[in-house]
C-alpha cells in the first residue's frame, strides 16, 4: 500500500477530509495523540514548536468544536512541514489508525446514492459506483434489513410503493476491505397524477415539481390541525412551514400537526420547499380557529368567531451596521459574528436587509440616506448598530471606523436623527438595536434639541443601561457579543416586540459573566401589538414598495458564475457568493484538466486598489485561510477561494484578472499560464456608490451638531500626551432584578448623562481596567474625573464554557 500523497507535500495542502479524520483520531487518543505528537516534533529542531505552541493547543479544547490537533497541524504547516515528515512523525508516536489516514485506501466510493422524493408508481433507482485493486461487490440495505437480490451498483424498485419509503444504504466489499456508502432518504408521494404506470424518474432530475399543496381548514379550540404537501425532486426537498410570514420552529417535514390548537394558531400557513439550487412555495391557507361561545339558553345555540385583528407591515427593510476595524481606536471583533447572525434571522422574517461591516462617516451617512429610500407609509423600519458609541443627554451617536481620537459628535452619526427622518416616512414601526457602550462623551459638550414627533411606533432597545460599557465575549474564535448572544434565541418568537426584548433581558439577567456590568434598557412608545413576526400586506403604495424592491435587489445583486474555457483546453469555474452586503467572495475550481497535463491550478489576481486586498489572504485552500468564517460551510469544496471586503470604496467597476497555472511533463513540468480578463461590474453594495461626498445631506444636516469641525476644531491628543492607568470600578447595581416596567422608559424622556468615571464592577487582583487620561497644556496629569478619555467599548476576556473564567472577568473600556 503506497502513501496517497507525494512525501514532498506540504501538510497545509492535505484535503480537508483527510485533516478532519486525522484529527478526530488524534484529538481522542490519550497516549497517542496530539500531545505525544508534540513531544516527538519538539525535539527536533526543523519545526520548532514550543511550550508555548502546546499551550495555544491545548486551549482548543475550550472553543465549541476547537480541535487541539488542528492547531498543532496548521502550526507544522506553516514552518513546512511536509507529509514525509508528519508520516515519519506518526509511525514514531505508534498511532497506527492516525498513519491510515494519509495512506491510500483500497476501497473508495466515487458516486454516493442521493436523497429522493417521487410519486408512487414511478421508478426509483439508487447509485453507488466504488473503484478498488479488484472487483467491487454490493449489498444494498433498508434500514438494517438487506434489500433481496440487489448485488448491484445500482438499486432498481420498478415501480415504487408507499411501503418502499424509508432510508437506504449500500455496503461495498474489495477484497478484505469494506465501505458503507452514505445514507439515502426515499420519500415516496401517494399523489394521483396523469403520469403513465412505472414512469422514470429521471426525467425530473435536477429540479423540484410541487404536486402536493396544503388545504385551507376551519377548526375548533382543541382539535388538531393537519397541512400536507409535497414535492419531487434529487436530492430530497427541504421544508419549512410558515405561519403569517414567519418560520414555525421545528416544522421542517411535508406534513404539518399540531394537536390541540389554541386561538393562538389561526392564519396563513404555508410551506417553503428548496434543495441546493431551488427555492419554491406552496399557496397560502387561512387556518381559522373557532372559540365557541354560548349565546342564549335552552337548544339555540349561536357561535361566535373570536378571532383578534391582525397589524400588517406594508413593508419591512433592516439597516445592519458592524463597525470593527477602527483606525483610531481598539478594534472589536464581535460585530462581524452579530451582523451576520441577525442578517440570517431577520431574512426568515421577510426583511430586506442591508448588512455592512467597517463604514467611515461618509459612507454611514450614504448608507442611512439609501436606508431612509426603502421606507414609506407602514413599513417596519430596523435599525441594528455593533461597533463604539457613546450617549449624552438621552442621544446616542454611533462611530465610524475613520473617526479621530478624541471624537465629537460632528465625526458620528446621532440615532434620534435618523429617527427623525424616518418619522418623516410615516412607518409602521421604526426598532432601533443599539449594540454600544452609552458613557458620556467629556470631550463632546454640545446639547443638541432634536425635537421628535409624538408617535407611539417607536421602540429602543439598548444593549447596556446608560453610562455603561457593553460587552464581547473574547475567545480565539468568533463569537456574539452579550446581547445578540441573547437576542438570536428570542428573535423569532411570535411576540410583541417589546414583549421580546423584555425576555431578552430577563435571560441577560441570568448571565452569571456580566451581572451587576450589564442590563439591557428597553424604551418604548409602542401602543399596539406590533412584532417583527408580522405578515407583509401592501398598502396603497404598492408601486412605491415596489420600486422599492428593486432598489433594495440592486444592492444585493450576484455576479452569475462563469464557466472560463482556455486555449489548453483546461475549463474552469468562477463562482461568487455574498458575506454581507458589502463583503463578496470569489472562489474558483478545476472542471477539466487536459490529460497530458500533470498540475493545474487556476487563481485571481490584479484587483483594483480601492479594495486594498492582502496578497497573501487570495486564493487559499479553505475559506477560513482568507477570513471567511462564517459561510465557509455553505461554499464548495476543492477550490481557491478569496474575500473581498469594502465593496463600498469601489469606484469603478471590478475588474480582475483570472490566472491559470499548468506544467506539462513534456516540458519539464515548468509552469506555463494563460490569463483571461473577468469584469463584473459593481457587485452588491458597490452599485449604490457609497464611497461618494455625502450627496443628498439630509441625514448630514439633521445629525450634524452645533459644535462641528468648522465651529470647533478637533484635536487629538498625540502619543506624548496620553498615559496609560489604571482604575478601580465600583460594584455596580444588578439591573437585572428590576421589574418589567423598570426596564420601559419614555422614548422622549432626556436623561443627563453623568459626566467622569465608570461605573462597572471590577474584580481586585484577576484583572485591571485601563483608561486613557489626558495631560493639560501644562504637561499635568489632570485630576478631574471628567478627563477621562471616551470609554467607547468593553471588550471582556471570558469563556462562557468554564465557569472559572468568569471570577476573572476583565473589563477593558477603550
Amino acid at each position: 500500500m503506497s502513501d496517497s500523497l507525494d512525501r514532498s507535500t506540504k501538510i497545509n495542502l492535505l484535503k480537508e477530509p483527510v485533516v478532519k479524520k486525522l484529527c478526530e483520531v488524534l484529538d481522542k487518543s490519550s497516549t497517542k495523540g496530539w500531545r505525544k505528537l508534540g513531544e516527538i516534533v519538539g525535539n527536533e529542531r526543523r519545526l520548532k514548536v514550543s511550550s508555548d505552541d502546546m499551550e495555544m493547543c491545548s486551549l482548543k479544547v475550550l472553543e465549541l468544536e476547537g480541535s487541539p490537533s488542528r492547531m498543532l497541524l496548521r502550526l507544522m504547516g506553516e514552518r513546512g512541514c511536509t507529509t514525509g515528515h508528519l508520516m515519519d512523525y506518526l509511525q514514531t508516536l505508534g498511532n497506527s489508525e492516525a498513519v491510515q489516514c494519509l495512506k491510500a485506501s483500497a476501497l473508495q466510493i466515487l458516486i454516493q446514492p442521493q436523497s429522493v422524493a417521487l410519486i408512487s408508481g414511478h421508478n426509483l433507482r439508487l447509485s453507488c459506483h466504488a473503484v478498488g485493486k479488484s472487483p467491487a461487490q454490493y449489498q444494498w440495505f433498508k434500514s438494517k434489513e438487506e434489500v433481496p437480490n440487489s448485488f448491484s451498483p445500482d438499486l432498481m424498485i420498478s415501480p415504487v410503493h408507499l411501503k418502499d419509503a424509508g432510508f437506504y444504504i449500500c455496503r461495498v466489499n474489495c477484497g478484505d476491505t469494506f465501505e458503507f456508502s452514505q445514507w439515502a432518504q426515499v420519500d415516496v408521494l401517494n399523489v394521483s397524477m396523469s403520469y403513465g404506470p412505472g414512469q422514470s424518474y429521471h426525467s425530473l432530475e435536477g429540479r423540484l415539481k410541487l404536486v402536493i399543496q396544503p388545504q385551507s381548514q376551519r377548526l375548533h379550540v382543541g382539535e388538531t390541525l393537519q397541512l400536507e404537501c409535497g414535492a419531487m425532486g434529487r436530492p430530497i426537498p427541504r421544508y419549512q412551514w410558515h405561519r403569517n410570514g414567519v418560520p414555525i420552529r421545528n416544522a421542517t417535514k411535508r406534513k404539518l400537526m399540531i394537536p390541540h390548537v389554541m386561538q393562538d394558531h389561526h392564519g396563513r400557513y404555508r410551506c417553503e420547499i428548496s434543495s441546493s439550487t431551488e427555492r419554491m412555495w406552496t399557496n397560502e391557507v387561512d387556518v381559522v380557529i373557532d372559540d365557541v361561545y354560548a349565546i342564549g339558553g335552552g337548544s339555540s345555540e349561536f357561535f361566535l368567531n373570536s378571532i383578534p385583528e391582525q397589524l400588517y407591515a406594508t413593508d419591512k427593510v433592516a439597516l445592519l451596521i458592524g463597525n470593527l476595524s477602527y483606525q483610531n481606536h481598539p478594534q472589536l471583533k464581535a460585530p462581524m459574528v452579530d451582523v451576520y447572525d441577525l442578517t440570517n434571522l431577520l431574512r426568515q422574517l421577510n426583511f430586506k436587509v442591508v448588512s455592512l461591516l467597517d463604514l467611515t462617516e461618509s459612507e454611514m451617512r450614504n448608507a442611512v440616506d439609501e436606508f431612509l429610500l426603502l421606507l414609506h407609509k407602514g413599513v417596519y423600519g430596523l435599525l441594528y448598530y455593533a461597533g463604539h458609541g457613546y450617549e449624552n443627554y438621552g442621544n446616542s451617536f454611533m462611530v465610524p471606523v475613520d473617526a479621530p481620537n478624541p471624537y465629537r459628535s460632528a465625526n458620528c452619526l446621532c440615532v434620534q436623527s435618523i429617527l427623525k427622518l424616518m418619522q418623516e416616512k410615516e412607518t409602521g414601526l421604526n426598532v432601533f438595536l443599539l449594540d454600544m457602550c452609552r458613557k458620556r462623551n467629556i470631550h463632546d459638550d454640545s446639547t443638541p434639541n432634536i425635537v421628535l414627533r409624538v408617535t407611539a411606533n417607536i421602540v429602543f432597545g439598548y444593549a447596556t443601561c446608560q453610562d455603561a460599557e457593553a460587552f464581547e465575549l473574547s475567545s480565539s474564535g468568533f463569537t456574539n457579543g452579550v446581547f445578540v448572544k441573547f437576542l438570536k434565541k428570542r428573535l423569532l418568537d411570535d411576540e410583541k416586540i417589546t414583549v421580546v426584548l423584555d425576555r431578552v433581558a430577563e435571560d441577560m439577567g441570568q448571565f452569571d459573566a456580566t451581572k451587576g456590568k450589564q442590563a439591557l434598557e428597553i424604551r418604548s412608545s409602542l401602543s399596539e401589538r406590533r412584532a417583527l413576526t408580522d405578515p407583509i400586506l401592501p398598502g396603497d403604495s404598492a408601486d412605491l414598495a415596489h420600486a422599492h424592491s428593486r432598489q433594495w435587489a440592486k444592492a444585493h445583486e450576484l455576479p452569475e458564475s462563469m464557466s472560463l474555457n482556455f486555449d489548453c483546453g483546461a475549463q474552469i469555474k468562477l463562482g461568487f457568493a455574498a458575506e454581507f452586503s458589502n463583503v463578496l467572495v470569489i472562489y474558483t475550481h478545476i472542471v477539466k484538466k487536459p490529460e497530458d497535463m500533470s498540475f493545474c491550478q487556476a487563481h485571481v489576481t490584479d484587483f483594483s486598489q480601492d479594495l486594498d486586498v492582502d496578497p497573501k489572504e487570495m486564493n487559499r485552500e479553505t475559506p477560513e485561510e482568507t477570513g471567511i468564517y462564517l459561510l465557509s460551510s455553505s461554499l464548495p469544496q476543492h477550490c481557491l477561494y478569496t474575500r473581498l471586503s469594502s465593496l463600498q470604496k469601489l469606484r469603478e467597476e471590478l475588474v480582475f484578472t483570472v490566472c491559470l497555472q499548468g506544467t506539462f511533463p513534456a516540458m519539464d513540468d515548468d509552469p506555463v499560464h494563460w490569463t483571461k480578463s473577468i469584469n463584473i461590474g459593481k457587485p452588491l453594495i458597490a452599485r449604490l456608490d457609497l464611497h461618494r461626498a455625502m450627496r443628498r445631506n439630509s441625514c448630514l444636516q439633521t445629525c450634524l451638531m452645533p459644535h462641528s469641525p468648522s465651529h470647533s476644531p478637533c484635536h487629538s491628543p498625540g502619543p506624548e500626551h496620553r498615559l496609560q492607568i489604571h482604575h478601580v470600578l465600583h460594584q455596580a447595581q444588578d439591573y437585572s432584578r428590576l421589574s418589567p416596567q423598570h426596564h420601559y422608559l419614555d422614548v422622549y424622556e432626556r436623561l443627563q448623562g453623568a459626566a467622569g468615571g465608570c461605573g462597572d464592577s471590577y474584580y481586585e487582583n484577576l484583572s485591571q481596567c485601563r483608561f486613557e487620561q489626558s495631560y493639560d497644556s501644562a504637561g499635568r496629569l489632570s485630576s478631574s474625573p471628567g478627563r477621562l478619555s471616551i470609554p467607547i467599548e468593553a471588550s471582556d476576556d471570558i469563556n462562557e464554557l468554564q465557569t472559572v473564567f468568569i471570577n476573572s472577568l476583565q473589563l477593558q473600556p477603550q
